[in-house]
């Protein structure tokens, strides 16, 4: 297993990703996400794209930890903990204070592992 920080990767490969992992996903253009991103991590496997992460950036002192993706049959096996810890060291370099990570319940333990503590927050759906 490789953990890659940015590397180049098509929407292909997330969009294969993204529809094993998660229901209903709708194949897009990762493109406009990227560009706004601080760093993205990557899990790859004999070259086959396994796990995502997104650190978004707000331009300041903030990064958010976004689309946590792992291939449905690598889950529990510690690389989602690596990435977002790779994603972590590499916010810490350039300069980040804060990051933030919306979950559902179910992802506590995991988010909890990886070093971050419970707050209160807000969320509206646009949808």
């Amino acid at each position: 297993m490789e953990i890659k920080i940015s590397p180049a990767v098509t929407n292909d490969e997330l969009n294969t990703l993204f529809a094993a992992a998660w229901n209903n996903h709708s194949s897009r253009d990762f493109g406009p996400i990227l560009t706004r991103r601080l760093v993205y991590i990557c899990a790859y496997i004999d070259d086959q794209l396994v796990g995502f992460v997104n650190f978004a950036w707000d331009g300041g002192v903030h990064a958010f930890l976004l689309d946590t993706t792992m291939h449905p049959n690598l889950q529990h096996r510690g690389i989602g903990l690596q990435m977002v810890q790779a994603g972590i060291h590499a916010a810490r370099s350039y300069g980040i204070e804060w990051i933030h990570v919306d979950y559902e319940l179910r992802l506590h333990e995991f988010y909890t592992r990886c070093g971050f503590i419970p707050t209160l927050a807000g969320l509206i759906n646009l949808k």
